[in-house]
């Protein structure tokens, strides 16, 4: 027989159901979309650097005599690789310490990307442009959150 907490054994734990719950504090609130841009920013990291790498060794995979706006591939090749490495720092600072200084610093990183992808279309569009909504989502995900309430934040200037 369960008991009026709906626990089987009479002893009610908390999140199992009941009125036993810890209350849902607002510092929490986004922790979730922040998380997500944070992986969207390492996931981003990766690509660019996989895509940086494969345009300075004049990979196979890029079309061939395309006409870019400006420079070369392996130009753009350098300057992707360059914000993949941006982005792995950003990364590393919205997942460990999720301050707002590196939830800020990923959206500046991010939107660079998102602009020197722009560039980057002639050669890969498909993939370019793709890269641009991750992008988007990303910076979607580190703007909506506000950081911190104004009550966890009165909490911390008492010192508790």
């Amino acid at each position: 027989m369960a008991s009026a907490a709906g626990h089987p054994t009479g002893t009610p734990h908390p999140g199992y159901g009941g009125s036993t719950t810890a209350p849902r504090h607002e510092d929490h609130k986004g922790h979730g979309l922040v998380m997500f841009a944070g992986v969207m920013l390492a996931l981003l990291a990766l690509f660019n650097g996989l895509d940086g790498i494969a345009a300075i060794v004049n990979s196979h995979v890029f079309v061939g005599n395309v006409s870019l706006v400006l420079g070369d591939l392996q130009a753009f090749g350098w300057l992707i690789l360059a914000l993949g490495i941006l982005q792995a720092v950003a990364a590393v600072g919205v997942l460990t310490k999720g301050s707002e200084a590196a939830r800020w610093f990923g959206v500046a990183v991010l939107g660079l990307n998102a602009f020197a992808q722009m560039f980057f279309i002639p050669s890969y569009p498909v993939w370019s442009v793709l890269i641009i909504a991750l992008d988007v989502l990303a910076i979607y995900g580190l703007c909506v959150y506000g950081g911190r309430s104004a009550e966890a934040t009165e909490q911390a200037a008492q010192g508790g």
